[in-house]
């Protein structure tokens, strides 16, 4: 099909969504009724056209003029490729589940018009990015994104913590696009385009120093919108909008999209970029990951998930296989969503009927004991949960144990200190496993400690919201990716994107089960003890050490905390240097006060008294020898000859 052709769906896809966003927008809230399933059919359009479409064998782009700074000419450009078919795919298919899921889970609210009307305009940031075919498009589409997400998140605008999350996401995001945005103008300085077909000609004319440069620029902007650390602190706090709104946007498709950005520049990446963004995702993981461990919000367990997984999926561009972490961020896509859907059936439950202000629906030490009262969410949380904590027989362990075996290969070229990276994903797999376990056991077993509240009588969700649930749950089984469960490379998803020899050790396998299993039964353990995973109440609270900042992502102080402890350095440093020096200054002019005083006193004053008394005693001796006396004239006479032949005969 010829480029020319690929107008029309362009148009459409980016078309749809923004039409339907200007609709529900200025339409107000007598579509409210209408706006969901409108919504979820405008959706399903832009997932038909993009499976029409699909020739992910051939590239086609689609170029229109926009302007020309001095002598380069700047184009919006847009592609269709192998990773754009599928991004277009999950971005479609997650968002049409979630809108229909939306339909009951915020029948009550009198904002759906508005609600629908974001998801739409996100929908629209998202396709943009996946279509984009230069950087310069991208970087458009990628702050319309962050918009979408700020309302998004903030859609509770009269509750004071949706507000504070969806700050808190903005300004992070800002912080990772102005890297983002300056490796857009390197690009423009060293190549005058941000074009991928330009770029992959001509990266070879860029020094090694200054590429590795660009990369990590372009690196920034992943590092907010994937949520990678140090700008890793919004994603946790993200779970305070709508629990839909974080299965779409912080489970499969925006926190996605800079692992998209990645795969989109592999080819820019140099070997020192590729280490620094392991390192980075390397240390994300284990945050999150460690995170999961110890809170109690149902979806801030999930939210921490996220971002470990995300951070695996940067430690597999950096370990230089952007398959594999692509492949991860298709399989996460479904399952993630599926346990956010499913956490959003679990507080649609256990919700009191009436108000009660001691009661917190999300905290899992208000759960315990669902599984009966909840089947179906039970069914769909545990496969998901299976599929995330890497079980054999479910897409994440095909996707994870792809992308060990790429680090254990890496560092078998790199040397000995390289095989700390593939050690550490399989150690965070099994974290991943025994938090999983233990959210599994503090929601659907265990005693029924929901009792505390009188008006809770949980029941199961609607089908318009389990019947999402259960196609993100049969999505997740391995047979979707490849007929062998215990190697990726067999499927066809690999070789679908490329991968001509897809690698594959058969121990690994082997030992990434044994750790995973290993941590559920520690998890079983704990379950069994007296007190199981150190329940405590909710009231009671806990001392928090100084640097909190820089791990506790749910505190309201997150930007006042690092400018306090700047503010208590600038104080130790005024205190123990500016003020000792100026209290040294006092002092040294108070004793050179003194000293000048003495000086004054005994020297210079001194001085003009000796004077005045040598003056005053000579003109009192001239004064008694002229006294009229004769005798004391003849002995000045006498005295001055005798002076005067002394000193004739000594000269």
């Amino acid at each position: 099909m010829p480029d020319a052709a690929y107008l029309l769906p362009v148009s459409l896809l980016l078309g749809l969504p923004f039409a339907a966003f200007l609709i529900f927008w200025l339409g107000g809230k007598g579509l409210n009724k209408i706006a969901g399933y409108a919504g979820a059919l405008v959706t399903a359009a832009g997932l038909g056209i993009s499976i029409f479409f699909a020739e992910p064998d051939v590239l086609h782009t689609v170029r229109f003029d926009w302007l020309v700074i001095g002598s380069f000419p700047i184009e919006i450009a847009f592609r269709f490729d192998t990773l754009s078919c599928i991004m277009l795919v999950v971005v479609h298919f997650v968002a049409l589940l979630v809108q229909l899921y939306s339909v009951s889970y915020l029948h009550h609210d009198r904002n759906l018009n508005r609600y629908f009307a974001f998801i739409q305009l996100f929908l629209f940031s998202m396709i943009g990015i996946v279509l984009s075919g230069s950087l310069l498009v991208m970087y458009i589409f990628w702050e319309l994104v962050g918009l979408s997400s700020y309302l998004l998140i903030g859609f509770w605008y009269h509750k004071p913590r949706p507000v504070w999350a969806a700050q808190k996401a903005f300004v992070l995001n800002r912080i990772g696009d102005a890297a983002f945005l300056t490796g857009i103008l390197m690009l423009f300085y060293y190549i005058g385009s941000t074009d991928f077909e330009v770029l992959s000609i001509s990266v070879d004319s860029i020094s090694p120093g200054i590429l590795t440069a660009i990369g990590l620029c372009l690196f920034g902007g992943c590092m907010g919108k994937s949520a990678q650390f140090p700008l890793s602190g919004w994603l946790p706090d993200a779970m305070e909008g709508p629990t839909p709104v974080s299965a779409l946007i912080h489970a499969a498709t925006m926190v996605a999209a800079g692992i998209f950005l990645l795969a989109r520049i592999s080819f820019l990446l140099t070997f020192d970029a590729r280490l620094v963004i392991a390192m980075i995702g390397m240390i994300t993981m284990v945050i999150g990951a460690i995170k999961a461990t110890s809170v109690w919000d149902i979806k801030r367990v999930l939210a921490y998930s996220t971002m470990s997984q995300l951070g695996l999926m940067v430690m597999a561009v950096g370990l230089g296989s952007w398959q594999t972490a692509f492949f991860h961020l298709t399989t996460h896509a479904f399952f993630k969503a599926g346990l956010f859907l499913s956490a959003g059936s679990v507080i649609h439950a256990v919700t009191p009927s009436e108000a009660d202000d001691q009661f917190d629906p999300q905290d899992m030490r208000n759960m315990g004991g669902l599984r009966k009262a909840l089947p179906v969410t039970f069914i769909c949380f545990l496969i998901c949960a299976s599929a995330l904590a890497g079980l054999p027989f479910f897409s994440g362990f095909l996707s994870k144990d792809a992308i060990i075996t790429e680090g254990f290969l890496w560092a078998g070229k790199y040397g000995a200190v390289g095989y700390i990276f593939p050690v550490v994903i399989m150690l965070s797999a099994g974290l991943t496993a025994y938090y999983m376990t233990r959210q599994l056991w503090l929601v659907f077993f265990g005693e029924k400690r929901y009792h505390i509240s009188h008006h809770v009588h949980p029941h199961e969700s609607p089908a318009i919201m389990f019947g999402p649930m259960l196609l993100l749950s049969a999505l997740s089984i391995f047979t979707w990716f490849s007929w062998n469960p215990f190697d990726a490379g067999s499927g066809w998803f690999m070789s679908f994107i490329g991968v001509i020899e897809p690698s594959h050790l058969s121990w690994v396998p082997i030992a990434a089960t044994v750790v995973t299993l290993v941590s559920i039964f520690l998890a079983y353990r704990e379950s069994k003890a007296g007190n199981p995973f150190h329940i405590v109440s909710e009231k009671q609270t806990w001392a928090k050490p100084s640097f909190s900042f820089l791990l506790d992502y749910s505190n309201e102080k997150y930007f006042l905390v690092p400018f306090a402890f700047i503010a208590e350095l600038c104080k130790k440093i005024e205190k123990r240097s500016i003020d000792a020096f100026v209290e040294f200054v006092a002092k040294g002019s108070v004793v050179l006060a003194h000293v000048l005083s003495w000086s004054d006193r005994n020297i210079v004053d001194g001085g003009v008294k000796l004077t005045v008394f040598s003056i005053r005693s000579a003109g009192q001796s001239v004064r008694n020898l002229q006294n009229g006396k004769i005798q004391s004239y003849l002995l000045v006479t006498i005295t001055g000859v005798l002076l005067l032949i002394l000193w004739l005969v000594t000269f």
